[in-house]
């Protein structure tokens, strides 16, 4: 059942936001695709994918039960790809989606999760965005806030268990050890309660993913604007996608399945609609920030931008 926090995050996130007014194909039943879903699924004629509430414009909690944005269009298509529904469930903050997907009560969740090398280690991902992290900030940025170093002494909201809270938490050691005043860590368990620490005063700047911070400044009606954009903040390459239980067989057929929405132009279309042309990939990917750790890339090493 949805609990009262998640129905409160519905409430306070409007739907209409960057949606353009595009119709996402209908997809055809995949039979090869269809193949490779485990049994059960295709026994109960259905999966659950599991979210932590509204992160728009990916993912936008409509009901207890009904999921909108760019994740909603996505795995929507995907569940036509296979033939099944695809069911959505809300719980509060990451940790229990991910607690959810080990016990084995949720099949997936759709994200996009930022997906990091310490996290590969007991789920797969399957990378279907690049994002990038920056500062929400009050207009006019009165705190001056548009680097790492610019945080100390000053209060931040990140989402609680996610890699921004990592980042500060390092970056307040830092601050301490160079003699400067400590940074006030606020965290929060979903989006909207934090950008709202930030309108109502109680918070100088929300560290976040750069999408849906873009979406807040766009709803603020001239109240919050973006800070710190163009830099790697604490982040190199930063790639989110679906999680599924460690070696699952959804991994690869999610690999699979995600890149042949890309191949057929739905993947670029949901994307546009969602004002997310900048954060799309051409490749689908399981796992990548290993990958390339693997092969000497630079992906961060913290675990959880969201």
């Amino acid at each position: 059942m949805l609990g009262s926090a998640v129905l409160a995050v519905a409430a306070t996130v409007p739907l209409t936001s960057m949606a353009a007014e595009v119709a996402i194909p209908v997809q055809k039943v995949d039979p090869a695709l269809r193949a490779r879903l485990p049994q059960g699924i295709v026994t109960a004629g259905f999966m659950t994918s599991v979210n932590e509430g509204s992160f728009p414009p990916y993912s936008v909690v409509k009901s207890a039960h009904e999921l909108d944005g760019a994740s909603g269009d996505l795995v929507l298509a995907l569940g036509q790809l296979f033939g099944v529904q695809v069911r959505h469930e809300a719980v509060s903050g990451l940790s229990a989606v991910l607690s959810g997907l080990k016990t084995g009560r949720y099949q997936l969740a759709i994200g996009p999760i930022g997906d990091f090398p310490d996290r590969e280690k007991v789920n797969d991902f399957v990378d279907w965005v690049q994002e990038f992290v920056v500062f929400g900030v009050p207009k006019g940025n009165p705190e001056k806030i548009s680097t790492l170093e610019s945080t100390c002494g000053k209060r931040i909201a990140v989402m609680a268990a996610g890699s921004a809270e990592k980042v500060m938490q390092n970056q307040t050691k830092l601050c301490v050890s160079q003699g400067k005043p400590a940074i006030n860590i606020l965290s929060y368990t979903d989006q909207p309660t934090s950008i709202l620490a930030v309108r109502s005063n109680r918070a100088d700047a929300f560290f976040s993913s750069q999408a849906p911070l873009t979406y807040f400044v766009q709803q603020s009606k001239g109240q919050l604007e973006l800070s710190g954009v163009g830099q790697a903040n604490g982040f190199h390459d930063l790639f989110q996608g679906a999680v599924v239980q460690k070696d699952s067989p959804l991994g690869p057929l999610l690999v699979d399945a995600i890149q042949k929405l890309i191949d057929n132009g739905t993947y670029a279309q949901i994307m546009q609609k969602w004002g997310l042309s900048g954060n799309m990939i051409k490749q689908a990917g399981l796992n990548l920030p290993g990958k390339l750790a693997a092969a000497g890339g630079k992906p961060t090493d913290k675990p959880g931008a969201k």
